[in-house]
């Protein structure tokens, strides 16, 4: 066991998590990785070890000996109202037993539809299912560090794209059809400027909330560069390429037919609302607090253009 004063847990293996177990191995900190199989493309380093963590032993067991512990898992999307509640609590719990921190990654549903940028000052007014349980789940987690149970901050992300990011609307529906010379599909409409996280800054923000005490008891939007369209994204993604831009949106209309076949596509419709109006956060607390950035949209870009193509030829 590594030494448990600086020793990090991270519960989830998808491309938040790894993203952060990257940027705390760049720091020199021993990281345990926790998933439901037991096994994770990380350096041999990383210690990974299975956990159901819907089980509440079985999570207190994957958090003994951590000081920081990041909430980087979540159900499959279509089981999110059933399953996700009871997942996060006993984290929160196996991370208050064993002194741990808790630091965890959320996105934006809990605000609802927002009229203008969508800033931590925002009210939760979410209509939707899955953004009202977003908003029960942030005030739990923020309660329980108001009472003094475990330190806990929350990083928020928009949409996130970038290496390892495949179900996502700037995921692998965009970038397998560009780098095959096809039309990428998006969604919605093309036209409306939509802000997009990109991974690794999600992930390196994570742990720099974590290493900063006054981050503590806060909601924070990690760096996100400014808003654009997704026809602009299209485009430049084409433009590295080398290629003639195809695009094309998929509708509210288009999405339910999916649904009827596919859950989370049906899941999907409820938050159409993020493609069909502007849909731009701020990030500018994070960015005045600390001093990161994000990475430039169009590095970015090409980055996760490199990845794909790696992904595609294996």
């Amino acid at each position: 066991m590594s030494n448990p004063s600086s020793f990090q847990v991270v519960f989830g293996s998808g491309p938040l998590g790894l993203s952060v177990v990257d940027e705390l191995i760049s720091r020199g900190q021993p990281v345990r990785v926790v998933n439901r199989s037991g096994k994770a493309n990380t350096p041999a380093e990383v210690e990974i070890i299975q956990a159901d963590v819907y089980d509440p032993q079985q999570a207190l067991r994957a958090c003994e000996g951590a000081a920081f512990v990041y909430q980087c898992a979540q159900p499959p999307y279509h089981q999110w109202l059933e399953k996700f509640p009871s997942l996060q609590q006993n984290l929160l719990e196996a991370s208050a037993a064993v002194g741990a921190r808790l630091i965890i990654g959320e996105n934006l549903y809990m605000y609802g539809e927002v009229k203008g940028s969508i800033h931590e000052g925002l009210p939760y007014a979410a209509t939707t299912r899955k953004g009202q349980l977003r908003a029960r789940m942030a005030e739990a987690a923020l309660e329980a560090h108001q009472k003094g149970r475990l330190p806990v901050v929350i990083g928020r992300a928009s949409d996130f794209f970038g290496p390892r990011v495949l179900s996502s609307t700037l995921g692998e529906r965009v970038f397998v059809p560009a780098l095959r010379g096809k039309t990428a599909s998006f969604t919605g409409n093309l036209d409306l400027p939509h802000s997009y996280t990109y991974i690794k800054d999600f992930g390196k923000a994570l742990v720099r909330l974590a290493m900063e005490e006054q981050a503590y008891g806060q909601v924070w939007h990690v760096p996100t560069a400014p808003a654009v369209t997704q026809r602009q994204i299209g485009q430049t993604i084409f433009e590295i390429l080398g290629q003639p831009a195809k695009m094309s949106g998929m509708g509210r209309w288009m999405m339910a037919i999916g649904g009827l076949f596919i859950p989370e596509a049906r899941e999907t419709v409820e938050m159409m609302y993020e493609f069909e109006k502007p849909f731009v956060m701020d990030s500018s607390k994070f960015t005045q607090a600390f001093g990161q950035t994000a990475t430039p949209l169009h590095e970015a870009l090409s980055e996760t253009i490199a990845w794909y193509r790696a992904y595609l030829s294996q």
